[in-house]
């Protein structure tokens, strides 16, 4: 969609945006970098970037991670002086190959836990070394820069060079990078460095959609295969279009198994759908619906099972989570969003004793719904639950929440007609101010707010 303001500006006129750029170079660093980029030759911006780049490696200033936001986009604005100054792509892989390898440089010198100079690396210049190489002829060459940069890795970014191989190399230029991928591995006698080796194999095997290969090298990475290896290579059998042999990986599992279930019934559901076998698809469909009850498991079940037995599947499953012991509360929100409110109310109060308010997100949206609906005696137990645990925590950032808790109740106790086997309001205040009256951070934002 074209910003609407484009044609706005275009009528002021260069003399107009030539003035109000210079002007707004005065006081950001960014556009006036932008400029020099604008107005430089192709030359002249090969020049400023690798004049930067050489300037980053010198630079001794740590950066903190409320920087790193600042400095990535300082690395980007580098990038962009390369993508404006080269056109050529030879030259542009090898440039791009030579930011991979300041890896160390620019790492060494930030604090990247927010992630964002890591996305610089994995999207900005992974998509223009994409660009270059996909137009490059000779692949024989990219192939060889790939390898280069990835002799080693300090901080598992250069890999995904390797990663997005099979975007910009034909299959034979992949194979030969795999055979010498595979030599570095078998010379390798740190076991550290010989599983990286492999691991790029897999990268590679996978994009190739070779399965074997992939298969081969990870037993050869790890031996034993664990359970996400037995996931992992049935997946990439899938992906060559080999049903039976994934399927075949999955059964390796041992029964019971628990990790990475969501990725293996995954799996498990695009076999199924693929072999035709609505029965065991449906039996999977069915297994999660029961274990995660939401509107999604419960579409995904009728769509195989047919919608004419919606009535019949809620009814049975109302029934399983009335009758369970524990409280789940995305159970709640499952008879809630099915419009079972009367059910819910009842759910949640013949387990009151288990609220938690701890799991302060889904209780919210929980009370919110029952005090929609008038449910205001489940609706103040919910509210005392995320109170106390505040309470409890000593959690004074949370004090404010805390104070608009109590004042919801004290509004809600006019409201219940029926207490049934619950304290009344009184009671329940009498209650958190002996067992936290002394809290009085707490309680002089309550008294002033009341």
């Amino acid at each position: 969609m074209v910003d609407p303001r484009k044609e706005k500006l275009i009528a002021l006129g260069a003399d107009a945006l030539a003035d109000a750029l210079l002007n707004l170079a005065v006081h950001s660093d960014e556009a006036d970098d932008l400029i020099e980029q604008l107005i430089a030759t192709p030359k002249e911006n090969i020049q400023r970037f690798k004049r930067k780049l050489a300037g980053l490696k010198r630079r001794r200033r740590f950066i903190g991670w409320r920087e790193s936001a600042g400095f990535a986009r300082e690395l980007e604005m580098l990038l962009q002086d390369l993508k404006a100054g080269v056109n050529d792509p030879v030259t542009g892989i090898e440039l791009v190959a030579a930011f991979y390898q300041a890896d160390n440089a620019i790492f060494e010198m930030c604090d990247d836990s927010s992630g964002h100079i890591g996305s610089v690396f994995r999207y900005d210049a992974r998509d223009l070394f994409v660009d270059y190489a996909s137009r490059c002829s000779d692949k024989e060459k990219v192939a060889g820069i790939i390898l280069k940069v990835n002799q080693e890795d300090n901080y598992g970014i250069r890999n995904t060079l390797v990663d997005c191989t099979g975007e910009c190399l034909p299959e034979e230029v992949i194979r030969s990078m795999i055979a010498e991928l595979q030599k570095r591995a078998d010379k390798e006698k740190d076991e550290y460095g010989k599983r990286r080796h492999l691991m790029l194999i897999e990268s590679l095997a996978r994009q190739i959609k070779d399965p074997r290969l992939f298969e081969k090298a990870r037993i050869a990475s790890w031996g034993k295969l664990s359970t996400a290896a037995l996931i992992d290579i049935a997946r990439v059998y899938l992906e060559s279009g080999d049903v039976e042999t994934a399927h075949s990986w999955l059964k390796k599992i041992p029964e019971g198994e628990t990790y990475q279930e969501y990725e293996r019934d995954e799996l498990l559901e695009e076999i199924y759908r693929r072999l035709g076998n609505s029965e065991a698809l449906t039996k999977l469909l069915y297994q999660k619906f029961r274990s995660f009850h939401t509107t999604d498991t419960l579409q995904a079940l009728l769509d195989v099972i047919g919608h004419d037995k919606r009535d019949e599947v809620i009814a049975d499953e109302v029934t399983h989570i009335l009758n369970s012991d524990g409280l789940q509360e995305s159970d709640a929100e499952f008879l809630i969003a099915i419009g079972k409110m009367d059910e819910a109310e009842a759910y949640i109060l013949e387990r009151a004793d288990q609220l938690d308010g701890n799991y302060y997100g889904s209780l919210l949206s929980l009370a919110e719904a029952m005090e929609s609906d008038n449910r205001h005696l489940v609706t103040t137990l919910i509210y005392r639950s995320l109170l106390i645990s505040i309470l409890e925590r000593g959690y004074t950032k949370a004090y404010p929440h805390g104070v608009r808790y109590l004042k919801k109740l004290d509004k809600l106790s006019g409201l219940v007609t029926d207490w049934k086997d619950f304290n009344n309001h009184e009671a329940f205040k009498e209650q958190i101010i002996q067992a936290h009256g002394r809290k009085r951070s707490f309680w002089s934002k309550y008294e002033v707010k009341k």
